[in-house]
């Protein structure tokens, strides 16, 4: 969800575990509307970093979403998706801007029709464009694994680990666009202290297989999501790098306070 060196992820759907069913596309379950909310972006030891505006809604047929970071000193992080619901749920576009005082600073984005994705990195004069192998309704980044999440949620709450494949970028060997594959899984129940209340969860953790060789160079953390339980499975806490894998773990709030607690087992 938000952007500075975080995995960008697509999906692949296995059965129990253990052998790789032939999903396709995934069914829209938990259809998403018109929406608007105010998250808090926190460091992972839960002080507030920066005020967050989302905005969601549905214009011509498509899902759009629009989410805003920003910081005391001049910083913001601006995320932008669009999606298609029907027949299946299929993300269309995804870009994350880093920009200070007006000027931009890092941007990446990846064109799902076109099968293009993009990165710039101002300081280190990177500026790179490559075209990877998109699998419509099977790729998503950003936002689109909330949302798909929410649609998988009761297959992964009755064990099954999901295995789908990540568009990333990375530092290592270039700033270019990689895709890598990533595990699933349904974490537990928790509870987690924000914005004065004590919501309950499921999280669900999304676990980057990266290949042996490649791990003596990078190591990509992973990426944790939280949903509202009981369903209807809303947005709660999202936990990751920004963007890039070397970038800082920080968290998102559903609800904005000045201080976040850790999330903390609340039973079966």
């Amino acid at each position: 969800m938000l952007a500075t060196r975080k995995l960008v992820t697509v999906f692949s759907i296995l059965a129990a575990g253990m052998i790789a069913a032939p999903v396709y596309a995934l069914k829209v379950t938990e259809p998403a509307a018109a929406s608007h909310g105010y998250p808090g972006l926190c460091d992972i030891n839960g002080k507030k970093l920066a005020d967050g505006e989302f905005r969601q809604w549905v214009e011509n047929d498509r899902l759009h979403v629009v989410i805003t970071y920003k910081f005391s000193a001049g910083e913001v992080y601006e995320e932008h998706s669009q999606f298609r619901q029907e027949p299946e749920l299929i993300q269309e576009k995804w870009s994350w801007k880093e920009s200070k005082h007006g000027g931009s600073q890092r941007e990446f984005a990846v064109d799902f029709l076109t099968g293009i994705a993009s990165a710039y990195i101002r300081k280190d004069n990177k500026d790179v464009s490559k075209r990877i192998n998109i699998e419509p309704g099977r790729t998503f980044t950003g936002f689109g694994f909330s949302l798909a999440l929410s649609n998988l949620r009761k297959r992964l709450l009755r064990g099954e680990q999901v295995q789908l494949k990540a568009v990333g970028f990375s530092d290592f060997p270039t700033l270019g666009p990689q895709v890598v594959t990533v595990t699933i899984s349904h974490g537990g129940v928790q509870r987690m202290r924000m914005g004065g209340r004590s919501p309950k969860g499921d999280q669900f953790i999304i676990h980057p297989e990266i290949p042996l060789i490649a791990k003596f160079f990078v190591t990509v953390p992973d990426t944790k999501i939280w949903l509202a339980n009981p369903a209807p499975a809303g947005f709660l806490r999202w936990e990751g790098p920004i963007v890039l894998p070397t970038d800082p773990i920080v968290r998102v709030d559903l609800l904005s306070g000045e201080k976040s607690g850790p999330a903390e087992s609340a039973g079966s």
